[in-house]
């Protein structure tokens, strides 16, 4: 079912090539075919979300539906449990604690000639929230609503627009729009795919448009955002989702197992890595994870994940463990390691990093406090996880006194002519001439 490979060797290089491959390719077609529905969507608004819709959620889905009413959305809350309205208030509490620290505020400052400068920090106007249904609406992405949501609010957006597919009869699970009520979202459609990513963007008679689209998906949603970027903002273009384990000769084989399956049961495509100084330890997690498998209800997506774009590399020390893992640049990173503190300072590339035995992935995912939407295939190498940021724009601010002007006159004057720009140097010269 899965590999132990020593590292370095040829064939860990092959199997490490195998996994980096992951990343949401260009595949000509499909992105021609995610092209013409936002052309669709941008010509014909609601009639192509619905036509869209009715093909392939529900059937009997109207127009008038696409905006889940108020009632609805107040009946949904009534009727969810309480106890699932405190978890929810839990996980958004420590969700906005950690988040709070993000905020960015405008800032002036002022020089004795007089120049005057600042940044402006703002949120934007409006946020679109791609939630998934998950199995036809029945395995709601509960977290993401939490996870995109809380941010977008910290920073001030007053219009969350959130859109999920509908259910086979047209409904919205319940349990999504009681958690949007409790995190603040202020709109919910029903729409998914590539076509409910262009509504945010474009606009339709029933969809204002939003100035940032965020939120996880499928292939046709990560396509739709790539080709809508530049119209609106994204957070970024997520692949399938992965783990990466290292463990040290006396960690835990079971644990280590369950965390790689939380990963494997996302998606066929998804990636579950352990790198081990023990090779006793190695041999544990291969029949752990035989073990564990066949009891998973997604044991034929956990299977196809593990088989494909699993692995265990045995490696000779830790320093060769943090190498080959800042080279891989996980979405996800545990450390089930002794002493853990010491290497984290080590870490360049990482989505997040999970210290301890006591630190599943999964606590990350729903209730820690940090963003569980990260970057994916490799590209922790340079981005970094959702924020109060995404929803945040800065303008600059600039005024120059006349003592400031005349001090620099000449500079500008300077470097405008040798970029060949002469109307610039002009417009400074000219100032100068009354002088």
């Amino acid at each position: 079912m899965i590999e132990i490979f020593a590292y370095p060797s040829d064939e860990a290089e092959r199997k490490i090539d195998a996994v980096s491959r992951r990343k949401p390719g260009a595949d000509p077609e499909l992105e021609a075919r995610v092209a013409a529905i936002i052309e669709e969507v941008k010509a014909e608004g609601d009639a192509a979300l619905i036509r869209f819709t009715q093909r392939f959620d529900a059937p009997g889905m109207k127009a008038d539906q696409i905006r889940v009413s108020d009632a609805e959305i107040d009946a949904a809350h009534n009727g969810v449990d309480s106890q699932f309205l405190e978890i929810i208030r839990a996980a958004a509490r420590n969700v906005e604690e950690f988040h709070r620290q993000q905020l960015r505020h405008s800032h002036f400052i002022t020089r004795p000639d007089g120049t005057f400068l600042g940044q402006i920090v703002r949120p934007v106007r409006a946020a679109g929230l791609y939630i998934p249904g998950g199995r036809a609406g029945e395995t709601p992405l509960i977290s993401s609503v939490i996870m995109n949501a809380v941010p977008a609010r910290l920073a001030g957006v007053r219009d969350i627009a959130m859109i999920t597919p509908p259910r086979s009869d047209g409904s919205v699970n319940p349990f999504l729009l009681a958690a949007a009520r409790e995190v603040g979202v202020t709109r919910v459609h029903r729409a998914g795919s590539a076509w409910a990513v262009a509504a945010l963007a474009y606009g339709t008679e029933s969809v204002a448009p939003v100035d940032v689209v965020v939120g996880p998906g499928n292939i046709y949603v990560a396509l739709a955002k790539r080709l809508v970027s530049g119209q609106v903002g994204i957070d970024m273009i997520a692949g399938p989702s992965e783990v990466l384990v290292i463990a040290d000769a006396d960690a835990n084989a079971d644990l280590i197992a369950a965390d790689m399956l939380s990963q494997a049961e996302h998606d066929a495509m998804a990636s579950a890595l352990c790198i081990t100084t023990g090779r006793e330890v190695a041999r544990g997690v291969v029949e752990a994870l035989s073990k564990q498998l066949p009891a998973l209800p997604r044991r034929e997506t956990a299977a196809a994940s593990v088989q494909n774009y699993g692995a265990v590399f045995t490696v000779q020390d830790l320093d060769a463990a943090l190498t080959l893992a800042n080279r891989i640049a996980p979405e996800h990173l545990e450390l089930h390691v002794q002493d853990p503190l010491p290497l984290l300072g080590r870490i360049e590339n990482a989505g997040a990093v999970f210290i301890g035995s006591h630190t599943p992935e999964a606590v990350g995912d729903y209730f820690a406090g940090p963003n569980h939407v990260l970057p994916t295939a490799g590209t922790a190498r340079f981005a970094s996880a959702l924020g109060v940021e995404n929803f945040l724009k800065k303008t600059s601010v600039i005024a120059y006194s006349d003592q400031a002007f005349q001090r620099d006159a000449a500079s500008i004057i300077r470097l405008a002519e040798l970029e060949g720009l002469d109307a610039h140097a002009e417009s400074v010269r000219v100032r100068l001439k009354g002088k």
